[in-house]
């Protein structure tokens, strides 16, 4: 499936198919509006090789599956490409008949089109866990989508945080931007925000390493606005430029109610002056201000990233979904088709 060539019979099935699936697995929250879905997968991806593919009958969708790889002379090309991310999923009417295993050849063909020998897989869903196992997958990262309750916030509590964290770091410069950073920083930002990134714990993951650069940041913003996604960073510097610590949070105008925490990071150097409570609690304050509606603040964390789990504890974060990152090698997923293929003979 192309998304730039795709007719209005696919976008009914895709956006049906994408609403029931929502439904079932976050029905609380509001759905991305159909015009923005749209924009967004027709979104050049420079830096990525993008497979879409669906199963239909009689105008309905019964699975929609996805996958991406690094494309060659990609920033980070060379530290992962072996890596192969897939993601398919069935309609709840239509599972345990095969569906979803009649995808596995095509995930093997399309890893050794593209060299790949690590196939990546995450679930929520007992369904999905099942499946996984059964494939023989292995869970390699543990973690959760954790949601704050602005109304239970202590905010006596991230008013000390704030008034702390020049104290304790008094020679350490804080910088706000609600909005993107600016283009004449990228260049200088790409490789901090990455060599945060690559501080975060990734269990038994094969991960490969982060690499970012200034036209990957315009790539990421550009998407971003797509979505009429808000961002707003905050971030710390110390004396010679280094950035030691950032947080930043996106608002949309079709979910006013949710910010969805992305990232949030400080330099292992720069551990145990406060500078996670600083810059998370001036965060969660000005979001507060800035968007009284907001009722909630999600944001992902590994189960063993002990010293965020630790702030966001404090501050109220609770667990909303847990899930599982599972992987295995390409030669074990080709054993397993061989065998299913025999099966089927």
């Amino acid at each position: 499936m192309d998304p730039n060539s795709a007719d209005a019979d696919f976008w009914r099935r895709y956006h049906a198919f994408r609403h029931e699936r929502h439904a079932e697995t976050r029905p609380d929250d509001p759905v991305r509006p159909d015009e923005l879905e749209e924009q967004y997968m027709k979104h050049e991806r420079p830096f990525d090789i993008i497979h879409r593919y669906e199963i239909s009958d009689g105008g309905r969708m019964l699975s929609w599956f996805t996958a991406t790889s690094v494309k060659p002379g990609a920033p980070g090309y060379e530290q992962n490409h072996h890596l192969f991310e897939a993601m398919a999923e069935v309609g709840r009417d239509h599972r345990r008949q095969g569906i979803g295993r009649s995808w596995l050849p095509l995930v093997l063909e399309l890893m050794d089109r593209h060299g790949c020998t690590v196939l990546s897989c995450d679930a929520e869903e007992d369904s999905g866990h099942e499946f996984l196992k059964w494939l023989g997958a292995e869970p390699k990262i543990w973690g959760a989508e954790n949601r704050l309750r602005l109304a239970d916030v202590d905010w006596q509590m991230v008013q000390s945080w704030i008034d702390d964290g020049p104290v304790r770091s008094p020679h350490t410069k804080l910088e706000v931007y609600d909005d993107h950073p600016p283009e004449s920083m990228w260049d200088e930002f790409a490789p901090q925000l990455a060599a945060l990134l690559n501080t975060m714990p990734f269990d038994d993951l094969d991960h490969g390493e982060v690499v970012i650069t200034a036209a990957q940041l315009r790539n990421w913003y550009e998407r971003m606005d797509l979505l009429q996604e808000v961002h707003h960073l905050v971030l710390t510097r110390e004396p010679d430029g280094t950035i030691s610590g950032m947080t930043d949070v996106a608002w949309a105008p079709h979910r006013p109610t949710i910010v969805e925490q992305m990232f949030t990071g400080v330099r292992p150097e720069t551990r145990g002056r406060g500078i996670g409570k600083w810059i998370k609690a001036l965060m969660l304050d000005r979001i507060h201000r800035r968007y009284p509606e907001v009722e909630w603040i999600s944001t992902g964390n590994a189960n063993s990233n002990g010293p965020m789990l630790a702030i966001n504890h404090k501050l109220g974060f609770r667990e909303y979904r847990a899930g599982i990152g599972y992987q295995m090698s390409r030669d074990q997923l080709a054993g397993r088709v061989r065998t299913l293929a025999g099966r089927s003979v």
